[in-house]
């Protein structure tokens, strides 16, 4: 059978032209400075919504570090991109007055790079990596008897005439950050005092975190705006606050800013295809393939793939994730197959 077009308002082409998805979880250029992300960002732990359970675990950690003038121990967070783990390690910083310092794996490329952080630190400061599960081998060693031991090893001179002379750093507190808690080696992981994992945020939280980024952008949401944008933002916060620009470019232009409801919510995110579930025009295009053209599955990734013209290892890791975790999608040793719940959803949007 022919795959249709969604009724959702966007075609193919249109959503083909723009490769950047907007409820992708990744951070994207628009996200950063002092108007996106950087400009958002809670302070304070107060101002820091949802993940209850882990604030309290770090915000204990946090005042007895402080009580007893100590580095805080080695931090490491993990979990779905978008969740916060940076914001988190710059509340982090902020409570234990001190400086936090930003990098991230892939930029340690030589070993002059990390050692030129480390002998940089002040007492007490976080030095925060994120993508940690991406660093060399040569940074890993260098970081376990600094994390362990305070302390630096280099090696001078070459061949016959080498040695090692150790130098004695500060205590400071390193914060990793991954998606990807598993590839990290066993030797590193280890050396983390504090080892937490960051969760999708739920309802209430999201609506509160649009409702503060609002106030922020100067913007008044309506009774039911906030909530017609948190059941679409995949329990992310940056999927949120992006969502949440968009809904104001389009009251700018097509609306009216001082009455932004949640008909005009609506209206926005279908354009930019984006359903009441959170699925975008790649997701209905997945389900779509399944369903029309393989009958609900079993079928295998690589075929899925070629069908839609997607590397099967981008389908992996970024389409299907969210689908499994909306139950609309099962992996099983035959191939993906489409939920009773995936059926009815595509069935109720009449795709």
């Amino acid at each position: 059978m022919a795959i249709v077009s969604s009724s959702i308002g966007c075609s193919d082409s249109q959503h083909s032209r723009d490769n950047s998805r907007v409820v992708d979880a990744v951070s994207l250029p628009e996200d950063l400075g002092s108007h996106g992300e950087d400009g958002l960002r809670p302070k304070k732990w107060n101002d820091y919504i949802g993940q209850s359970a882990l604030k309290e675990v770090l915000s204990i950690a946090v005042e007895a570090s402080n009580a007893r003038e100590e580095a805080l121990d080695h931090v490491l967070l993990y979990g779905p991109p978008g969740l916060g783990k940076t914001t988190m390690a710059l509340v982090l910083a902020e409570e234990l007055g001190v400086k936090c310092r930003i990098t991230s794996a892939p930029a340690l490329e030589r070993p002059r790079d990390i050692v030129g952080l480390l002998i940089n630190l002040q007492p007490r400061e976080l030095l925060f990596i994120d993508e940690i599960h991406r660093l060399s081998r040569v940074a890993e060693e260098l970081l376990y008897p600094a994390m362990e031991d305070r302390r630096l090893d280099l090696t001078v001179g070459k061949g016959t005439i080498s040695r090692v002379r150790a130098i004695e750093l500060p205590p400071f507190t390193l914060v990793g950050a991954t998606t990807r808690a598993g590839a990290l080696s066993s030797p590193l992981r280890d050396r983390f005092g504090l080892v937490q994992r960051l969760d999708f945020y739920d309802l209430e939280s999201l609506k509160a975190i649009i409702d503060r980024t609002s106030n922020l952008l100067g913007l008044a949401l309506r009774p039911g705006a906030s909530y017609e944008i948190a059941r679409r933002c995949r329990g992310t916060p940056r999927i949120a606050n992006r969502l949440l620009k968009r809904v104001r470019d389009f009251a700018l232009v097509k609306g009216d800013l001082a009455c932004i409801d949640s008909s005009l919510v609506d209206q926005a995110l279908k354009l930019h295809c984006v359903d009441e579930k959170g699925l975008d025009a790649t997701d209905r295009k997945f389900l779509e393939v399944l369903i029309n053209v393989h009958g609900g599955g079993p079928v295998g990734l690589d075929t899925l793939a070629a069908a839609l013209g997607e590397d099967s290892a981008t389908l992996e890791s970024v389409v299907e994730p969210f689908l499994l975790q909306s139950g609309f999608l099962n992996r099983t040793q035959r191939g993906r197959v489409i939920t009773a719940a995936g059926r009815l959803h595509f069935q109720e949007k009449g795709f």
